[in-house]
């Protein structure tokens, strides 16, 4: 291996004073819902929030002055760019960033604020590189690349030292992949520390390029993922060839285990985690029984989420819990049916968020009325009460959607 532990403890001396060394917190919270000693690693602090910080900052100060002088250029969806655009321009560095053309509109103006030139290429990070390599023959800039790089494996290794330091006698670290560059360095640093420590890295189910690339397999790659700053469909040979000897499994976690990790770090931890860092979380609560009783470390790579996403992550895990419901009544057409169905449910101490009637569809009588009303209740248990209640009325009510599917409710 080229990249070793010496050069990521130079690594820690290069960043320190200009990347925060971010705090190592035990998480009572989690550590209760999982059955394991939880501490998380809050990457989300760093300036850019991402521990993308590190390895951008590291390979921005091996550059020598010609390459400084003649720019630099990274390809990148978000994290990557927002940390060499910050790190470059505090150095005085001119930055060309590549982005997919569908890349979110507020990541390329952060981007743009932080002194890049942004151009949009391709329909993915993969064909946004072929505009990178154009621009480097035709301009003489210098690639920074997010994780097939060495300078930027070490950078990122720091994150596993800071860990080990503060834990030395951790027994699992649970890091997230994408492209291989942090899970390459971490397990580098933790396996030199401590030998025989667990390296369990968190994939996303629909993008799982590294845990075939292990086995010699051909990936299938796609789809919309929430953990989007991990969906690489290709692993670079040198970050194979670091995990291959050194990790010791990838779990893989599906979009709804992602998205119930995103809100535990919100509710439990009271931090914001994006869908790439949530899958550490999303890995150990995929497997309890492996993690139960054992220090474990998870890293949190970066808080950058979209807050519309977040809200929607928030209003799935009520209707999850059953704590919103949405049910169809069919009422007689006549005034004082609405005050009874609030009464009712008023009574029960449920709170109605929203009403709507429908007399004009064919499926409802000329002398009848639906009402669709949404309620905040406490769990499936009250839900189920609350049905069962409004029908001993002489009432039908119809669940509908996804409400209605959690335990303990009305579908048990």
């Amino acid at each position: 291996m080229s990249v070793t532990f010496n050069d990521i403890k130079k690594a820690q001396e290069t960043i320190k004073g200009h990347v925060v060394r971010t705090p190592l917190l035990h998480s009572h919270a989690l550590s209760e819902i999982t059955g394991a000693e939880i501490h998380v690693k809050l990457e989300n602090m760093q300036a850019t929030s991402s521990f993308k910080d590190r390895g951008a900052l590291v390979k921005l100060t091996s550059l020598s002055e010609e390459e400084k002088q003649r720019g630099i250029i990274a390809m990148s969806a978000g994290n990557h760019a927002q940390s060499v655009s910050f790190h470059a321009r505090n150095m005085g560095i001119d930055t060309t960033i590549v982005m997919p053309l569908a890349t979110p509109y507020n990541k390329i103006e952060r981007t743009k604020r932080l002194g890049a030139r942004v151009i949009l290429s391709g329909e993915s990070v993969a064909e946004s590189q072929e505009k990178v390599e154009q621009l480097v023959e035709s301009e003489g800039l210098t690639q920074v690349h997010p994780y097939d790089d060495d300078k930027v494996i070490a950078g990122q290794g720091t994150v596993a030292a800071e860990i080990l330091e503060d834990i030395p006698d951790l027994d699992i670290l649970v890091a997230p992949i994408g492209g291989g560059g942090l899970m390459s360095g971490c397990a580098i640093a933790a396996k030199h520390v401590r030998p025989e420590i667990k390296i369990i890295g968190s994939e996303a189910l629909l993008y799982p390029s590294m845990y075939h690339a292990l086995r010699g397999e051909k990936s299938h790659c796609g789809g919309a993922t929430l953990a989007e700053g991990i969906a690489v469909k290709d692993v670079s040979k040198r970050t194979v060839s670091y995990c291959k000897p050194l990790v010791d499994e990838i779990k893989l976690v599906d979009e709804q285990q992602i998205e119930r990790a995103v809100h535990l770090f919100l509710t439990g931890q009271k931090t914001l985690a994006e869908g790439a860092s949530a899958t550490a979380l999303a890995a150990v609560m995929s497997d309890r029984e492996q993690f139960a009783g054992k220090k474990v470390a998870l890293v949190l790579t970066g808080g950058n989420i979209d807050p519309r996403i977040l809200a929607s992550i928030s209003y799935r895990e009520l209707e999850r819990e059953q704590r919103l419901i949405k049910m169809r009544i069919a009422v007689d057409d006549r005034p004082g049916m609405l005050g009874i169905i609030s009464t009712l449910v008023g009574k029960m101490g449920a709170n109605i968020l929203e009403v709507s009637h429908h007399r004009m569809f064919l499926d409802i009588s000329a002398k009848g009325a639906q009402l669709e009303i949404m309620l905040e209740t406490r769990d499936g248990v009250h839900a189920t009460e609350i049905v069962k209640k409004i029908e001993e009325h002489g009432f039908s009510t119809t669940v509908l959607g996804s409400f209605g599917h959690g335990k303990g409710g009305f579908n048990q």
